[in-house]
């Protein structure tokens, strides 16, 4: 599976602990998808990217270190983490649909 497909595999995952208000760990989202732990944030960047792009609140802020609770490094798309959060849970997430390969492929370009 390629990176981008692994972003719109990982899309769905985080959408729906958005509708249901969850916060995921970076371990806990490493064995729904089946990958690494140390793999992830490849794979959440175009996520993240599409997100910033497109002007819609950062979906990969529900992903957090088991440690401090916070998104890792790589994680740039916020600063108030808490108040993020709130309007990533407040989104509609799965009114809007997977992005298409094609569309994370183009927000990393």
């Amino acid at each position: 599976m390629t990176t981008t497909e692994r972003a719109a595999q990982i899309w769905a995952v985080l959408a729906l602990a958005a509708h249901n208000r969850q916060v995921l760990t970076y371990g806990i989202l490493a064995k729904l998808i089946g990958v690494p732990r140390p793999g992830l944030g490849q794979l959440l960047e175009p996520i993240q990217s599409y997100c910033l792009v497109q002007g819609l609140p950062p979906l990969t802020i529900l992903v957090v270190s088991e440690n401090s609770g916070l998104p890792g490094e790589g994680f740039i798309a916020a600063q108030d983490i808490p108040k993020t959060q709130q309007m990533v849970f407040a989104f509609d997430w799965l009114a809007h649909g997977t992005p298409s390969v094609e569309l994370f492929e183009r927000a990393i370009g």
